[in-house]
């Protein structure tokens, strides 16, 4: 089943091929379908299967150099194994440009990554605050589509930011890119100062306009083909005990296309966690979520879209952030991970610790009210949770297994059998047929690597 070299790890693996063979017929049958053991292949916990469910798309960064000194981005086909260079940057440096962190659209052939700045040198390298969003179409491999712009010489440009998006992912109907942010003018502003300015925040871009920049002689502005705000308003001290919040991430759109409100409408909107300040001025992290509107062009009472010299770029006009968790009173205050939402946007799935101080997951409704509790383990749960896009069920790690079961219930069903070597980056076909995931093995070099595996549903 696994291709490993490292002699000292084959009685860990022994022990869970054993325990696989006494499980005989209780799992699916687990294919290895990345064979090359020299670099990565990983998954990044996005969204990475093709609209017809025939391909995996994956960056190939190392451990060690991360994302900027990621090379390519390459896709492999789930039956045969063949894998094809989706992009690649032939002179690429340790310290960048950079690619990674790939997602399929789920309605066309298009892939979105991380792409460090064409300008990058040693001396001003890959950073979070230097990179933006480049789609590569199927039919055009290596040629890039600057998705968001940036415009970091003053006046700044409507439509355009001044930093870097990360995480970049696709909304179920395919108009729009969801991601986190960090912010350069903000960042060089810190660093001025002395004072705390650098704070991530979530943005979004619509295919509705292309945004255009002027060029500047060091290559920082880069002109985008989607236009881009950020939703989420950030301060960098929160009064304590209020709803403001100083970091958004761990965010993901809600539903395939939003969720029904109070009054039967629909509303686009995306989960994430928000760090707010209990009564005593602690950091605690919190599930919220932000109602984005249609058109996020227009202004909205904060500031303005583009930003300024010492503010960030501020929300459209009907962009609406809410708190729905209030753990801070909690035993054991916090919400941790990647916000989920189930396909009809009913419900957003979260990791949050239970009485016993236990990781587990909890799901809300987008309106508010109790979290419920959906798993009752006796560890932590090792990951967030991916929803089955056809069924009321999620799927997730623990005791180093993939777990699948339904809300509501206490039952669960392994997928995978406990192992040293664990899964990590699931992800789910569009049908609901297929799994795939990272597992770590060794190559001859006595490295590690991550190779992408799948079982069939």
């Amino acid at each position: 089943m696994y291709h490993v070299m490292k002699k000292k790890l084959i009685p860990i693996l022994f022990m869970s091929i054993l325990f696989c063979s006494c499980q005989s017929g209780k799992f699916p049958e687990e294919r290895q379908i990345t064979q090359d053991l020299s670099y990565n292949h990983d998954l990044d916990n996005n969204d990475n299967f093709s609209p017809d469910d025939q391909w995996l798309v994956y960056d190939t960064r190392t451990g060690a150099g991360g994302i900027g000194g990621c090379a390519r981005i390459e896709k492999v086909n789930v039956q045969s194994g063949d894998k094809e260079i989706l992009y690649e940057l032939k002179q690429n440096q340790s310290y960048g440009p950079g690619v990674g962190a790939a997602s399929f659209s789920h309605t066309e052939n298009k892939v979105v990554f991380i792409h460090g700045l064409l300008n990058i040198t040693e001396k001003n390298p890959y950073e979070q605050w230097r990179r933006t969003g480049v789609i590569v179409e199927d039919a055009n491999h290596g040629v890039p589509i600057f998705m968001d712009a940036r415009d970091v010489t003053p006046p700044f440009t409507p439509g355009a930011l001044r930093g870097g998006t990360h995480r970049h992912e696709w909304s179920g109907d395919g108009g729009w890119i969801g991601y986190t942010y960090n912010d350069a003018i903000m960042k060089h502003l810190e660093d001025s100062t002395g004072e705390i300015h650098n704070l991530r925040t979530i943005g979004v871009s619509k295919s509705i306009k292309a945004v255009s920049v002027d060029h500047d002689t060091t290559g920082e502005n880069v002109s985008g083909s989607w236009w881009s705000a950020l939703v989420v308003h950030v301060v960098s001290n929160p009064t304590p005990g209020s709803d403001a919040i100083s970091r958004a991430a761990g965010d993901s759109w809600v539903g395939i296309s939003g969720y029904i409100t109070a009054d039967g409408s629909k509303q686009r909107a995306r989960g994430f966690i928000g760090t707010v300040k209990d009564k005593n001025g602690n950091d605690v992290d919190e599930v919220f979520i932000v109602d984005i509107p249609d058109d996020i062009t227009i202004p909205g009472p904060i500031g303005p879209l583009g930003g300024t010299a010492t503010s960030m770029p501020a929300p459209p006009l009907g962009a609406m952030q809410r708190r729905l968790t209030f753990t801070a009173e909690s035993k054991y205050p916090g919400c941790i991970g990647i916000v989920r939402s189930s396909p009809d946007g009913s419900k957003l799935v979260f990791l949050a610790s239970d009485e016993q101080g236990i990781k587990q997951l909890f799901s809300i409704s987008p309106l508010g009210g109790e979290p419920i509790q959906q798993t009752f383990h006796v560890s932590d749960v090792q990951s967030g949770a991916r929803w089955h896009p056809n069924e009321d069920k999620i799927i997730y790690t623990w005791d180093n297994s993939i777990i699948i079961k339904k809300p509501g219930t206490r039952e669960f069903t392994r997928l995978t059998a406990p192992s040293n070597n664990p899964p990590t980056n699931i992800v789910l076909s569009h049908d609901g047929k297929t799994l795939a995931y990272n597992r770590k093995l060794v190559n001859s070099n006595e490295e590690l690597t991550n190779q992408i595996f799948i079982i069939k549903l």
